[in-house]
């Protein structure tokens, strides 16, 4: 198998433009994604995909390798399909496996990783693996930044939404959640089958790119990691991951 990484990433984010850049210990925030990324061992290659020059500019100064995108994707899903055909073409090969590794993740652990490729590799049917993660407290699961996820009793996503889901009207006791971890990995013709799906109704009230997906009757397939994740959605989620990386193992051995 043939796999290959690829970031997403852009400085126009609603919530909080430039992020990308965002320095987290003194190193951008794509930067912690693109290191500790690249220690996963079964990506064959790793890219950034962007449409910005700045972000660019930054990895190829690091060593990293970008493609270039164009500047109207508005699902980091799309963008990756984009730079996946950019890249066999460069490369003069196929892949068999992409990984989108979004850049607001700057705690990814590379096993995280390995997680999502997993079931691929064991299931022929799979087309798609979104990670998952339960969600603790009330203030996440009230965030409407952390996107909710619902699966069957064979791992299979049924819905994902902003709001609570499920409800916990009804019942007396704290209901199990789990959040959408944005690691995914397809199936190299899986993404470019989605790539082609129109966005559907459900995706565009949620925002959410797994949801066009399920509307257009495929499936999705969830694996649940027990690491802890930190996105950072807001200049307020900066603050928080600065002071936890500091303490975090992966980053110490990164920067001894």
């Amino acid at each position: 198998m043939n796999i290959v990484g690829i970031i997403p990433a852009r400085m126009s984010s609603s919530r909080f433009p430039g992020k990308p850049l965002a320095k987290i210990c003194g190193i951008p925030m794509i930067g912690h994604v693109y290191f500790r990324s690249k220690i996963c061992k079964k990506l064959d290659k790793l890219y950034v995909a962007t449409c910005d020059k700045e972000i660019a500019d930054y990895i190829t100064s690091i060593g990293g390798e970008v493609i270039m995108t164009a500047n109207t994707h508005e699902r980091a899903s799309e963008r990756t399909a984009e730079a996946l055909l950019k890249i066999e073409k460069k490369a003069d090969k196929k892949f068999d496996i992409v990984v989108m590794i979004q850049g607001d993740e700057p705690m990814v652990f590379p096993q995280m990783i390995e997680e999502s490729i997993d079931p691929l590799l064991r299931d022929n049917a799979a087309q798609v693996v979104n990670l998952v993660k339960d969600l603790r407290s009330k203030q996440d699961k009230d965030d409407p930044n952390q996107v909710k996820v619902v699966f069957d009793k064979d791992n299979y996503a049924l819905y994902f939404s902003r709001e609570p889901i499920p409800s916990q009207k009804k019942i007396n006791k704290d209901v199990i959640m789990y959040r959408q971890v944005p690691i995914i990995s397809f199936k190299r013709d899986f993404l470019l089958i989605f790539n082609k799906l129109k966005p559907t109704p459900l995706e565009i009230i949620e925002s959410v790119d797994m949801l066009r997906i399920i509307e257009h009757g495929y499936e999705v397939k969830v694996a649940l990691t027990e690491f802890e994740i930190y996105s950072v959605d807001t200049p307020r989620d900066l603050i928080r991951v600065q002071r936890l990386m500091k303490k975090d193992k992966l980053y110490k051995v990164l920067n001894p």
